[in-house]
C-alpha cells in the first residue's frame, strides 16, 4: 500500500468517526452533528468513479461519508443531497450491502418526497421495501456469510413504512396513511424504540391536525412529546412543541402556544444548518401568535376604554339624578315653607330652617350662585329667599341684613 493510499484510507476512517459520533449543542441532547466540508473533502478524493476501484475497508468507509452526506445535505440542498444517496446506493449494490441500500433508496425517496413528487417519492420507498423483503429472506453481501439481524430488518421495515406512510398522507389517501403508521408503530413497540415512536405520532399528529381535528392532534403531539423526553432526543421534542404550538395557536391559547414555539425555537435556532425548513414553519407559528396577540390587545384596550366612557357617563347621569332629586326636595321645603307663611301656625319661629341655613351662608360671603349650588336649589329661589330675609330683618342691603342678624345673635 503506498502512503498515499495509506493516508487517504486513514482520513477517510477519521473523518466518518466525526460524522457518525455523538455532538451535544448547547444544552441539547442531538446525534446529528457532521462535519459536511470534511466528509466532502473525503468524497471528492473519489470523483471521476473512483470509488468503483475501492476496496471493500475504503467502500465501507466512503459508503457512510455518501450517507453523512446525503442527511447533511438534505434540508439546505435537495439536489446535492440525492447526488449522495445515488452514491451511497450504488457502491453499497456493488458489495450488496443491503441495508445501506435501503439507505440510499429511502434518502431519494424522502427527497422526492419534500420536492413534492410523490409518485416519484413511492416508487424509491417501494424499492426499498422490496431490498428489505430480501433481507428478510435471508440474503446476504457479497462480503459476508452472516445474515441480517431481524432488529436491523425490522428497523428498516418500520422506517419505510413511515414514509411511505407520510406520502400517501399528503396525497389525500388518510385510510391508506393509517395502515402504514400503524404497521410501524407495531414494530417499534415490539422493540421499546421510543425515538421511532416520537417521530410516528408527530406525524399522525400532523395529518390530524391538517384534517382539522385539533383535540386527536393535540393527543399525538402530546405522545410525541413523551417519546423523546424519554428517548431525549431534543429534535423529537421540538417538532412535538412545534405542534402543540400550532394546535394551542388555533384553539386560540397564544399563551400556551408562545411557550411552547419559543422551547423549540431554542433548538433550531441552533441547528438552523439542518432544521432549516421545520424553523422556519416554527418561526412562522410565533408570527402569527404575535399578530393575534397584538390584535387582542389593541381589542381590550379598546374595550376598556369604552367601558370606562361608560362608567363616566353613568357616574354623571346617578350625579344629576342625586341633584334634581335634592332640589326637587328643596323645592318641595319652600312650597311648604310658603305656604306656612299664608297660613301660619301657632308659636312659629322667626325664622325656618332653610332661611336660617341660608342666612348663615349669606354671612359667610357665599354669592347666590354658590349657595344655590351647595343647597341644591336654583339661583333664582336663592334670591327669593335674599328678598325675604331682608324684609323679615327690615334691612336695606345685605350688609345691614349680616349686621342685624348678628345683634339678634342668629351668626
Amino acid at each position: 500500500m503506498t502512503i498515499f493510499a495509506f493516508m487517504k484510507r486513514f482520513f477517510l476512517i477519521i473523518v466518518v468517526f466525526i460524522a457518525c459520533a455523538t455532538s451535544a449543542r448547547a444544552e441539547y441532547t442531538d446525534h446529528r452533528g457532521r462535519n459536511i466540508d470534511s466528509l466532502e473533502r473525503v468524497a471528492a478524493m473519489w470523483t471521476g468513479g473512483k470509488d468503483a476501484f475501492a476496496g471493500e475497508e475504503e467502500s465501507s468507509g466512503l459508503v457512510y461519508a455518501y450517507h453523512g452526506l446525503m442527511q447533511g445535505y438534505r434540508n439546505i440542498n435537495g439536489e446535492r443531497s440525492m447526488y449522495f444517496a445515488r452514491k451511497e446506493y450504488d457502491l453499497a449494490k456493488r458489495w450488496n450491502w443491503l441495508s445501506r441500500m435501503v439507505d440510499g433508496l429511502e434518502g431519494i425517496g424522502i427527497i422526492h418526497y419534500g420536492k413534492e413528487s410523490y409518485d416519484s417519492a413511492l416508487v424509491y420507498l417501494f424499492r426499498a421495501l422490496e431490498v428489505t423483503d430480501r433481507m428478510a429472506a435471508g440474503e446476504t453481501s457479497f462480503t459476508s456469510d452472516e445474515h441480517y439481524p431481524e432488529s436491523t430488518v425490522d428497523d428498516n421495515y418500520s422506517g419505510l413504512y413511515g414514509a411511505i406512510g407520510n406520502v400517501y398522507n399528503m396525497m389525500g389517501d388518510i385510510p391508506t396513511a393509517m395502515d402504514y403508521y400503524q404497521k410501524a408503530g407495531e414494530i417499534f413497540e415490539k422493540y421499546g424504540w421510543n425515538e421511532s415512536n416520537s417521530v410516528l405520532w408527530y406525524n399522525l399528529g400532523e395529518t390530524w391536525f391538517d384534517d382539522g381535528d385539533l383535540d386527536k392532534a393535540k393527543e399525538c403531539y402530546e405522545k410525541a412529546l413523551e417519546y423523546g423526553r424519554i428517548a431525549s432526543d431534543s429534535l423529537k421534542i421540538s417538532d412535538a412543541l412545534k405542534g402543540l404550538g400550532g394546535v394551542y395557536l388555533k384553539k386560540g391559547k397564544t399563551g400556551k402556544a408562545l411557550r411552547c414555539l419559543e422551547e423549540a425555537d431554542k433548538y433550531y435556532s441552533v441547528h438552523a444548518d439542518q432544521e432549516f425548513v421545520s424553523g422556519l414553519e416554527n418561526l412562522d407559528f410565533i408570527r402569527q401568535v404575535l399578530t393575534v396577540q397584538k390584535r387582542s390587545r389593541t381589542w381590550i384596550a379598546a374595550v376598556a376604554a369604552a367601558l370606562a366612557l361608560v362608567m363616566l357617563l353613568l357616574m354623571l347621569i346617578v350625579m344629576r339624578i342625586r341633584r334634581l332629586q335634592k332640589e326637587n326636595e328643596g323645592a318641595e321645603a319652600v312650597i311648604n315653607e310658603a305656604l306656612g307663611e299664608i297660613v301660619p301656625e301657632e308659636g312659629e319661629p322667626f325664622l325656618s330652617e332653610r332661611e336660617e341655613e341660608i342666612l348663615s351662608l349669606i354671612a359667610s360671603g357665599l354669592t347666590s350662585p354658590q349657595i344655590a349650588d351647595k343647597v341644591y336649589l336654583s339661583p333664582a329661589t336663592i334670591k327669593w329667599y335674599r328678598k325675604k330675609l331682608l324684609i323679615k330683618f327690615e334691612a336695606a342691603n345685605t350688609a345691614e341684613l349680616i349686621s342685624k342678624a348678628k345683634e339678634k345673635g342668629l351668626v
